[in-house]
């Protein structure tokens, strides 16, 4: 059976707040709170073992906040296999009013990241990287890592004869989109950032998800969202709707959209069809307080109603 990796490079603790209403200039009291190991790999981790599927959780991890992210992931049943860096793994905090209709957020930066600690995270990858095996690089650069650090990875998985889903932003995503990932997960406003194209119906983003394709990419998902998410392959283009859900919380449930997505594609889907899944995990997650992820009864109900468009 193929193996899936996912790699976090900024991970957190997600501490969620939960407020009657969101008031500034104020001291709010918490009427309910909620710690989730976060990061945009690790959410990929947590949908996958909802799923039923193993997954080893890559990345960087210091401090306190690093042991116990390690911990909480090893007690939810995903193996994990860090880079120990100085400094401490930073904490993301976010308040969420009672009624899930505002939220702040607010993520630190991270750990800076040291030459050599890059150089064991390298060496981990090229040592792990086997034929037909899927890995997800996913979430934003810490600090003193370059922007062209996601290409050398896909370089080496992608070398060995493994898959690379890239979902990150700016630079960093369009430097990885020059090294031929097999998929890579932008949203509209990422995709029109480095396009400079505009993006305000289906057509413009299918145009600007055409420019990542002729810069060497395969597959492209646009996630749009509550409307589901734009699929553009060599084999045509996609909607994928996401199902109707009465929205909790949609922080994360981009995460498991590509969680869903590549189980799909580590059972052997089609893109398309794998995206089906991966819109009605997406769902399953916005529906549900904190950065939890969907059950596979939820996820199942879901799917039956993730439409599918070939535009």
């Amino acid at each position: 059976m193929n193996n899936i990796y996912t790699l976090t490079l900024n991970p957190a603790v997600d501490r969620e707040l939960t407020v009657p209403a969101i008031e500034f200039d104020s001291v709010l009291r918490a009427s309910d709170w909620q710690v989730d190991f976060g990061g945009k790999g690790f959410n990929v981790s947590r949908m996958l073992k909802s799923l039923g599927t193993a997954s080893a959780a890559l990345g960087f991890a210091g401090g306190k906040s690093g042991e116990l992210l390690k911990d909480g992931l090893e007690a939810l049943g995903i193996g994990t296999d860090f880079v120990w860096v100085d400094g401490e793994t930073r904490t993301n905090v976010s308040i969420v009013t009672e009624a899930h209709d505002r939220f702040v957020k607010v993520n630190e930066p991270g750990p800076t990241i040291s030459a050599a600690e890059q150089l064991s995270l390298i060496e981990k990858v090229r040592q792990l990287s086997q034929p037909d095996d899927w890995w997800v690089l996913a979430g934003s650069l810490p600090p003193g890592i370059a922007s062209d650090f996601y290409t050398h990875l896909i370089e080496i998985i992608q070398g060995a004869g493994a898959r690379a889903l890239l979902d990150t932003s700016g630079e960093a995503l369009s430097q990885g989109c020059m090294v031929g990932p097999f998929l890579v997960k932008p949203n509209d406003v990422e995709i029109q950032k480095i396009t400079g194209l505009p993006v305000e119906n289906q057509t413009q983003i299918v145009e600007a998800a055409l420019v990542l394709q002729e810069m060497s990419v395969s597959n492209v998902v646009v996630s749009l969202g509550k409307q589901g998410a734009l699929l553009v392959t060599p084999d045509g283009h996609w909607l994928v709707k996401s199902p109707p859900i009465e929205e909790r919380n949609p922080i994360g449930a981009g995460d498991s959209l590509v969680g869903g997505l590549v189980w799909g594609l580590s059972q052997g889907m089609p893109v398309v069809e794998a995206l089906r899944w991966g819109a009605a995990c997406g769902a399953a997650a916005a529906s549900l307080s904190g950065t939890a992820v969907g059950s596979p009864s939820l996820v199942k109900q879901l799917v039956a109603l993730a439409e599918v468009h070939q535009i």
